[in-house]
């Protein structure tokens, strides 16, 4: 059994996460790792961190949680004043350690150690240029492949060279760079993933893929950081040093508000929570129901069960009880178990459900394999009627910038109509938010990519790679 295989889930994997810190004392790592610590939701295959104590590069990394992967002693020999880290689900290359980041290399113009967050779709083209030149790689990442594009850039300094090396990605490329000469962090033309930076208490700077890592941290005066802009991290603050021209008007991925993000993240100006219970009401004036109860699908449909709840004048209330422990077990379940599905990661309060009518809530349906359970573990426990909203449109595409959602067969809205997947998990009723609906609810159409509901793309993603193209 594979403890990191995702194909029975009904959710997009996360993509990954990414910190870079800049302190005045010698302890960067530590204030990474607690970084990491915010950001794990948005990955649980591997972790890592490298620091700069000013002479070399330190490398920590290695499949599992956070708190798995490092210790006091890791701590303690990843002294210095400069840190990166990442968290990591697999969008290129299999879950295996040595595609764990960051990766770190030797330059001529010293080490460098890169971390990142997204999808290059141009990677298979970049790989193959990087072969040719005789430049040898060692896992299936595009990570590396950009730390080997960035080693081979030219220019005079650092900021320079990342901007060179930026031109010739494609893709979304949120990320972090250690330098002998300082710590960087940037973000693709298109604005595609998150990246903020803020100032540290007492000294210093800090940039993470979510603002709430940098309140983890007790960061002030965040900031978003602009697409395609370079920002260099030191003991003193943050400061813009380069840029790539950036791709209007953006293409913002806006599953960051569907799913990935914490609630308490702030992006684009907008508070994740506020956005999610503006989907929720929206869902609730598009498709109004006559029920007793609104029901979220733990953990990140709250928000938008909230928002259905007041727009509706519906009450409230908690139908499921979470096993947050079940995730990422080592231990495989006996066959029986495995039947059980979702039975593993969630049980019903009978008495929140029996003989009244439901309205459950989640905020997206991707493969399709938990909403059937959900429905039947709601009546088994007295439920008269089962609503299904959705709190976003059906995934009908696959997404190539960073998000493991599967395509074409694997996509339930793919497989089936609507009323044939209603009837298939059912439930009395089943509705989506319209992608009319959820870009008004984001304040506008523009700047926002919604290519795995609509199939607009925000460039060509014709050589775009599979996961594992790259493993041998």
């Amino acid at each position: 059994m594979d403890p990191f295989d995702r194909s029975d889930e009904d959710k997009p994997a996360e993509e990954c996460g990414v910190i870079a810190v800049a302190t005045v004392s010698g302890d960067a790592a530590r204030a990474a790792f607690y970084g990491l610590f915010a950001l794990q939701h948005r990955g649980q295959e591997a972790a890592g961190i490298a620091s700069l104590d000013g002479k070399a590069i330190r490398v920590r990394k290695d499949t599992g949680l956070v708190a798995r992967v490092f210790s006091e002693k890791d701590m303690l020999e990843l002294r210095g004043s400069h840190a990166i880290g990442h968290t990591r689900y697999s969008t290129t290359g299999s879950a295996t350690a040595r595609n764990a980041q960051p990766f770190s290399v030797e330059t001529r113009y010293g080490s460098i150690a890169l971390a990142h967050n997204g999808n290059l779709v141009n990677a298979g083209e970049l790989r193959k240029a990087l072969l040719e030149k005789g430049v040898g790689l060692s896992s299936a990442s595009d990570t590396e492949v950009m730390v080997m594009t960035l080693a081979g850039a030219s220019g005079s300094d650092w900021p320079t060279r990342i901007a060179e090396a930026m031109g010739s990605w494609i893709g979304a490329f949120s990320f972090v760079v250690l330098t002998p000469e300082g710590t960087f962090a940037a973000r693709d033309p298109w604005g595609m993933r998150p990246l903020s930076c803020g100032l540290l208490p007492g000294g210093g700077s800090a940039a993470a893929s979510e603002t709430c890592a940098l309140a983890t941290l007790g960061c002030t005066k965040n900031i978003e950081i602009g697409p395609g802009e370079i920002i260099e991290l030191g003991d003193d603050g943050f400061r813009r040093v380069g840029c790539v021209e950036a791709v209007a008007p953006g293409a913002s991925c806006v599953f960051e508000f569907v799913y990935f993000s914490r609630p308490d993240s702030v992006w684009r100006g907008l508070g994740v929570h506020e956005v999610r219970r503006r989907f929720g009401a929206a869902l609730a004036r598009e498709f109004p129901v006559e029920a007793d109860a609104v029901v979220a699908v733990p953990d990140s449909s709250i928000s938008a069960a909230i928002g259905f709840a007041r727009e509706s004048g519906l009450p409230y209330d908690e139908a499921f009880v979470k096993n947050r422990y079940i995730g990422r077990t080592f231990i495989e379940p006996t066959k029986a178990l495995r039947e059980k599905g979702v039975a593993l990661k969630f049980n019903v309060l009978p008495e929140a459900v029996r003989g009244k009518r439901i309205v459950m809530i989640d905020d997206s349906i991707v493969r399709g394999t938990t909403s059937g359970p959900l429905v039947r573990m709601l009546r088994a426990a007295g439920a008269s009627e089962v609503h299904l909203r959705v709190a976003s449109p059906p995934v009908r595409f696959a997404c190539h910038m960073g998000v493991d959602m599967g395509s074409g067969d694997d996509l339930a809205a793919c497989r089936m109509s609507k009323d044939e997947f209603r009837s298939l998990v059912g439930a009395d009723s089943l509705e989506y938010l319209p992608v009319r609906a959820m870009r008004d609810s984001l304040g506008g159409n523009e700047g926002f990519c919604a290519a795995c509901f609509d199939g607009n793309y925000p460039f060509p993603v014709g050589e775009a790679t599979s996961k594992n193209d790259f493993e041998c």
